[in-house]
C-alpha cells in the first residue's frame, strides 16, 4: 500500500511539473521580442501624438488664412462714382456663411444626426472652446455636451439640440471675434 501511495504522488507530482513545464515553454518569448512589443507600444503613442498635433495645426492653420480683401482700383476724378461700402468680412467668414446656411434651411440637429452640418457645428465648437476635438460628422454626446455648454452661456434652453436661434447666437459670437 505504501509503494502504490509513493507511486499515485509521484505521479501527481510528475504531471504538475509536465504542465509547468509546458506552461512555460508557451510562455517564453525570444529576447527580442519584449523589447520590440515595447517599441512599438512606444510608435503607437508616438502616432497618437502627431496626429493630435497635426489636427491641432491644421485648426490653427484654418484660423490663420487670410481674409481675402478687395483691391480697389483709383479712378479719375470725373468718373468717381459713390461706392457702397464693402459688406463686412470676418475671419471665420466661411464658417459663418455655413451656419447662416443652416438658419435659412431651418435645420434642427439632435444626438444621431449625422454629415456634414453636424461638422460645421462641431468646427464652431472646436473654435468657442479653444479645442481641437476631432470632426467626425456625427452628433454625439460629446457634441451634445458642448453645445449644451455653449447654450447656457449665451442664455438659451439648454437642451443641447440645436436649431436656427442656436446658430444665430453662434454667428453673433463669430462676428464679434472680427
Amino acid at each position: 500500500m505504501e509503494n502504490f501511495k509513493f507511486t499515485m504522488i509521484s505521479i501527481i507530482i510528475l504531471v504538475v511539473l509536465a504542465l509547468l513545464g509546458f506552461w512555460a515553454i508557451k510562455t517564453i518569448e525570444p529576447g527580442g521580442a519584449h523589447v520590440d512589443k515595447q517599441k512599438l507600444k512606444a510608435l503607437e503613442e508616438q502616432n497618437e501624438e502627431l496626429a493630435e498635433e497635426v489636427e491641432k495645426l491644421k485648426d490653427e492653420l484654418a484660423l490663420l488664412q487670410p481674409v481675402e480683401e478687395e483691391v480697389i482700383e483709383e479712378k479719375p476724378a470725373e468718373e468717381v462714382v459713390e461706392e457702397k461700402p464693402a459688406p463686412t468680412t470676418y475671419k471665420n467668414q466661411t464658417l459663418i456663411n455655413e451656419l447662416q446656411k443652416l438658419v435659412d434651411e431651418n435645420i434642427y440637429m439632435k444626438v444621431g444626426s449625422k454629415g456634414t452640418r453636424v461638422g460645421t457645428v462641431q468646427n464652431f465648437l472646436n473654435l468657442y472652446n479653444k479645442t481641437s476635438k476631432r470632426v467626425d460628422n456625427d452628433y454625439g454626446k460629446t457634441t451634445k455636451t458642448d453645445v449644451i455648454a455653449f447654450q447656457k452661456a449665451v442664455g438659451l434652453t439648454q437642451d443641447g439640440e440645436t436649431g436656427p436661434t442656436t446658430y444665430k447666437k453662434m454667428i453673433e459670437w463669430l462676428k464679434k471675434q472680427g
